[in-house]
């Protein structure tokens, strides 16, 4: 890894969607799991202490609503950029996006979609922990988080294969 203060990344995919007839993609809203794992996601994030400086959502109605009801689970929430880019976005977009983070930002959440998400992680991951990558390679499903770490002083030198994949949690919330 390269010089530089400790940075984390926490990857969080929306939790799940509905897919009500005629409802454009971007605007579906979370499906009653969704409703229920996201708060999960938030609270497991608060539990492993990678509560972020800074979070970057998706503007789709199913990432807003994955990152509030998440985000709510914390004292103080931080500052939320909604961002239209996030939404379908590939690796290179989403490496677009992360290198203009602040570089005082040390520990990122980033909510958003698959398949670009789950290619990101695997791109970003040079090495991991107790088969994180595995784990990815094989699904990374709705309410999963992934948390990489890595080493520079901007986040625009966040490169392919320099970070480590510490872990990786599935959210899920009990049913009532």
């Amino acid at each position: 890894m390269s010089a530089g203060p400790l940075r984390r990344l926490v990857v969080l995919r929306h939790a799940k969607s509905a897919r009500p007839p005629g409802v454009p993609d971007h605007e579906r809203p979370l499906a009653p799991r969704g409703r229920r794992d996201a708060p999960a996601a938030g609270r497991a994030l608060a539990e492993a202490d990678r509560l972020p400086d800074l979070a970057l959502c998706s503007t789709a109605v199913r990432a807003r609503q994955t990152w509030e009801l998440a985000s709510a689970q914390w004292g103080t929430p931080p500052p939320v950029r909604l961002d239209p880019r996030l939404y379908a976005a590939g690796v290179p977009e989403l490496l677009h996006v992360l290198r203009e983070v602040p570089p005082e930002v040390g520990t990122l959440l980033l909510v958003g979609h698959n398949p670009g998400l789950e290619d990101l992680v695997l791109e970003l991951a040079g090495d991991d922990l107790d088969d994180a990558l595995d784990q990815v390679r094989t699904k990374f499903p709705t309410s999963a988080i992934a948390d990489l770490t890595w080493r520079g002083p901007t986040w625009r030198d966040l490169t392919p294969g320099t970070a480590l994949l510490t872990s990786v949690t599935v959210a899920r919330g009990a049913k009532a």
